[in-house]
């Protein structure tokens, strides 16, 4: 069934690319879409912008998610810690993208620094929020069950929390890899010679609509694909819990 409604969009943009109800320059035919990827491989640019895009999102996911992993399990597990850290992440996390660019830019430079410290802010937040929920919702009764069979503090962590808050803590992850996706076009604005936010951005100023819908779609692609590989791991992992 999931597959019934992007098949009528794709109808639907035949039909109207076709019928004259838009310029070609506004709304092209699928077929010139399609064409804008030979294009771009004879010109050596489709794998070069698509690699660099996975490969920023990639690493900025993994710093993202690594120190949310850390901060929020202390956060979820620590009160002192907790007061000390959340409400000022939830203020931060309220903070648009497009905002961070400026201070980045004057910070880390407008090399790769930068753009890798935007997609890892925004994998963090989702992440940090649901591990600390996760975390915090364990059902205390497990606990004391735990600490009755004389389980040591790291054992309960192990054997008891981090199972209990696994299927919250891969939501945040999903979570936090599509803000990593979201957060690429605002991250590839700065300074960017390659990628699919480049190319978003670029061909937006040449009128290359073609491309643009061509970049909307990979991304979307990209995003999609990323998804079904983490909730693959995510089923393989929760199996217990099915």
């Amino acid at each position: 069934m999931g597959l019934i409604l992007p098949i009528a969009l794709f109808g639907a943009w035949i039909y109207f690319s076709s019928n004259g109800s838009f310029a070609e320059s506004e709304l092209p035919k699928p077929s010139s879409v399609f064409k804008v990827i030979t294009e771009l491989d004879e010109r050596d640019q489709l794998w070069l912008n698509i690699s660099a895009s996975l490969q920023r999102v990639a690493l900025g996911y993994f710093f993202g998610t690594l120190i949310a992993l850390i901060l929020g399990s202390a956060a979820g597990l620590n009160k002192v810690v907790n007061r000390l850290v959340t409400p000022l992440l939830q203020a931060i996390r309220a903070v648009p993208s497009l905002a961070w660019v400026p201070l980045l830019i004057i910070w880390i430079g407008i090399g790769e620094g930068s753009k890798l410290t935007l997609i890892a802010i925004g994998a963090f937040f989702p992440v940090f929020t649901t591990v600390v929920s996760g975390i915090k919702n364990v059902d205390r009764h497990l606990v004391e069950v735990g600490r009755a069979y004389g389980l040591k503090r790291w054992a309960i962590i192990k054997g008891i929390y981090l199972p209990a808050a696994a299927p919250q803590i891969f939501s945040g992850l999903r979570l936090g890899l599509a803000q990593s996706w979201l957060f690429l076009v605002a991250a590839e604005l700065i300074a960017s010679a390659k990628g699919l936010g480049f190319l978003l951005v670029d061909s937006q100023a040449s009128a290359r609509t073609d491309i643009v819908i061509f970049s909307i779609l990979a991304l979307a692609i990209l995003g999609k694909t990323s998804d079904l590989i983490l909730a693959t791991i995510e089923k393989r992992v929760l199996a217990w819990n099915k």
